[in-house]
C-alpha cells in the first residue's frame, strides 16, 4: 500500500469516528451521557495518579471576579512565568508597572513547593451561544488548573494553596499604584496618583525619634493577630502637632511611603453631617492612612462645648418664611459634631475594614478637646518641633550632598541659641542658581540664623518692655483708685466736725442761722428740708 493510500484510509477513519462521535452526542440521552462521563472519569482516576484543581476567573451567580484567580495570576507572573514559552502582555489599571507579562492560553509551567513539583496551566472555555444573532458574541472564561500527585494532596490543599493566595495578594499590594483620595461636596471620594517622594531617610528629624516612629509603624502593620487577641480594631491614631513649617505633611507622606498605604485626605468642611462622615469611612480601603489636617481650623471642635443659644423670636419667623430658613441652613455649613467625629475615630463603625492609620495635624494642640486626642483615639503624640542640628545635617545631606564642612560648628552653636523651622532651613540651603555651591548655602543659613537670633532678642526685649509698662500702668491705676477712695470717703470724725450729714444741714448750722429748735420742729426742716411730720405721714425714715 502506497503512502498516499495510507493517508486516504487514515483520513476516512478519522472522519468516520468524528461522525459516529457527533451522532453519539446527539442521540444519547443527557441522563445516560452523564453516567457515561462519571464512570469514565472514575475509570481514568484509577489509572491516573494525579489530581487537578480548577480556579475559574469568575465565581458566583453575578460572575464576580475571583480573588483567588487574581492572586494566582499575580503569583505566577512573579515566580513561574520565567519558564513559559508563550506569554501574554497586558496593561493592568492602577499598577506601578506599565506592562504585565502572564501565561498565554493553554500554556503550562511548573512550580516547586517544599520539594514537591506541581503543574499550572492556563486555559479558557467558550460557552455556546444559544441565541440567534447576526453579530454573535462569545464570552471567553479563563481558568487556572493545578495538577499534582495524589500523595501530596494534604500538603497542597492545606499549605501550598494558602501560600499562593497570601503571596499573590502581597505582590498585588507591592505592584499597585498608590492613590491620594479626597472627598468632594457630593460625598464621594475622588483620587489622583500618589507620587510624593518623601521618605524617612530624607525627613528632617533626630535619627532616634525617626527610628522610634518607624518601629511603631512596623509593629502596627504586623499586628493583625495581636489586635484580634486583645479585642481591638486594627487601627492606630497619630497626632502631629507643632508650629507651621515643621514638616507635619512631609511626615504623613513618609509614613505612607514606608507602609505602602493609600492616603485619604478628609476635608471636614465638605462633609454635610455625621451620616455622610460614616459613609466616607466605610468606603475607605484597608492599608490606608486617613488624614485630617489642621483639625483645630476645620470645625468648631476646640473643646468649648457651648450651650445652644436658640432665638425664640426667629423660630416663629422662619416657620412663616421657608426661604429664610433654607438660607440659614446653607450658612450653617457642615453639621459634623464632635460626637460624630469621636465615633468616626473609635466607634463601632471604625472597626469596619482594618489596617488603618488615622492622623490629625494641628498647630495649636491646646485648643483641641481632650476627648478628641486622648490615648485610644490618638495613640501616639508626635511633636514636630523646630529644626535641631541633627535634623539640619539630614537637610544638608539632602540639599547640598555634604556630610562635613568647616562651617558646621558655628551653625551648631547658632541652632542652640535660636529657633528656625525645617522649612526655613531648607529654603536657605536650596541653591538659587548654578553659580551657588554648598558653602554659599551654608553662609546663607548662618546669616538667616543670626537675623533670626537678633529678631528673637528684639521681640523678647519689646515683650519685656511691654510687660513692664503694663505692670506699671496696672500699679498706677490701683494706686489712683486708692487715692480716689480716700478723697471721696468722709470719715466719721470729719462728719462730726463739719456737721455735714447726708448732704443736709447740721443742727449747728441751723442754730447759727437763727432757727431755734422750736422753729425747726414747727417747720419740720430736717436733713435738707424734709419735715419730720411729713416723713411720718409718708412712712419714710429721717
Amino acid at each position: 500500500m502506497s503512502p498516499g493510500e495510507m493517508f486516504t484510509h487514515f483520513g476516512s477513519a478519522i472522519g468516520g469516528l468524528a461522525v459516529i462521535w457527533a451522532m453519539f452526542q446527539q442521540y444519547i440521552p443527557p441522563q445516560l451521557w452523564e453516567h457515561v462521563e462519571r464512570y469514565t472519569h472514575k475509570l481514568v482516576s484509577f489509572v491516573n495518579p494525579y489530581i487537578q484543581i480548577v480556579f475559574p476567573e469568575f465565581a458566583g451567580e453575578k460572575l464576580k471576579s475571583s480573588e483567588a484567580y487574581t492572586a494566582i495570576q499575580n503569583y505566577l507572573m512573579e515566580n513561574a512565568t520565567a519558564g513559559a514559552k508563550r506569554l501574554r502582555a497586558d496593561s493592568i489599571k492602577d499598577s506601578s508597572q506599565p506592562l504585565i507579562l502572564s501565561m498565554d492560553d493553554h500554556e503550562e509551567v511548573t512550580d516547586v513547593f517544599k520539594g514537591v513539583k506541581v503543574w499550572w496551566s492556563s486555559n479558557k472555555t467558550t460557552p455556546k451561544n444559544m441565541s440567534f444573532s447576526f453579530f454573535p458574541k462569545t464570552e471567553e472564561r479563563r481558568f487556572y488548573k493545578l495538577t499534582f500527585h495524589r500523595q501530596h494532596k494534604e500538603l497542597i490543599t492545606q499549605s501550598y494553596i494558602k501560600h499562593i493566595l497570601t503571596e499573590g495578594k502581597a505582590i498585588a499590594v507591592k505592584n499597585r499604584q498608590r492613590k491620594l483620595y479626597t472627598n468632594n461636596p457630593s460625598g464621594k471620594w475622588s483620587h489622583v496618583v500618589f507620587e510624593h517622594p518623601a521618605t524617612f531617610e530624607t525627613l528632617a528629624m533626630e535619627p532616634t525619634k525617626k527610628q522610634e516612629i518607624m518601629n511603631d509603624l512596623i509593629k502596627f502593620s504586623k499586628g493583625k493577630d495581636y489586635y484580634n487577641k486583645i479585642g481591638k480594631a486594627w487601627k492606630r491614631g497619630y497626632l502631629l502637632y507643632g508650629p507651621p513649617g515643621t514638616g507635619k505633611s512631609t511626615m504623613i507622606a513618609a509614613m505612607a511611603n514606608f507602609l505602602n498605604y493609600d492616603v485619604y485626605d478628609l476635608e471636614l468642611t465638605a462633609v454635610k453631617d455625621n451620616t455622610e462622615l460614616r459613609k466616607l469611612l466605610i468606603e475607605t480601603s484597608g492599608k490606608s492612612i486617613i488624614v485630617i489636617e489642621d483639625i483645630d481650623c476645620s470645625l468648631d471642635l476646640t473643646g468649648q462645648r457651648k450651650k445652644k443659644e436658640e432665638e425664640e423670636d426667629d423660630d416663629g419667623k422662619e416657620k412663616d418664611n421657608p426661604m429664610k430658613k433654607m438660607e440659614k441652613e446653607e450658612k450653617k455649613g457642615s453639621k459634623v459634631t464632635l460626637s460624630g467625629l469621636l465615633n468616626f475615630i473609635d466607634g463601632i463603625w471604625s472597626a469596619c475594614g482594618g489596617e488603618r492609620v488615622i492622623i490629625f495635624t494641628t498647630n495649636h494642640v491646646d485648643k483641641l478637646d481632650p476627648a478628641l486626642i486622648r490615648r485610644g483615639r490618638m495613640d501616639k503624640h508626635i511633636e514636630m518641633s523646630y529644626c535641631s542640628f541633627e535634623a539640619f545635617k539630614v537637610l544638608a545631606r539632602n540639599y547640598l550632598d555634604i556630610e562635613d564642612h568647616p562651617l558646621l560648628p558655628p551653625i551648631s552653636r547658632l541652632f542652640d541659641e535660636t529657633k528656625m523651622t525645617p522649612a526655613d532651613v531648607a529654603e536657605n540651603l536650596m541653591p538659587k542658581s548654578d553659580n551657588e555651591d554648598a558653602e554659599t548655602g551654608l553662609r546663607n543659613l548662618i546669616e538667616a540664623l543670626k537675623e533670626a537670633k537678633e529678631l528673637e532678642a528684639r521681640n523678647k526685649a519689646e515683650e519685656e518692655k511691654r510687660g513692664k509698662a503694663e505692670k506699671e500702668e496696672q500699679e498706677k491705676k490701683e494706686h489712683g483708685d486708692e487715692e480716689e477712695v480716700k478723697e471721696s470717703g468722709a470719715s466719721d470724725k470729719e462728719v462730726k466736725e463739719n456737721g455735714v450729714i447726708n448732704g443736709g444741714v447740721a443742727a449747728k448750722e441751723v442754730k447759727e442761722s437763727g432757727a431755734s429748735d422750736k422753729v425747726v420742729k414747727e417747720n419740720g426742716v430736717i436733713n435738707g428740708g424734709v419735715a419730720a411730720k411729713e416723713v411720718k405721714e409718708n412712712g419714710f425714715a429721717a
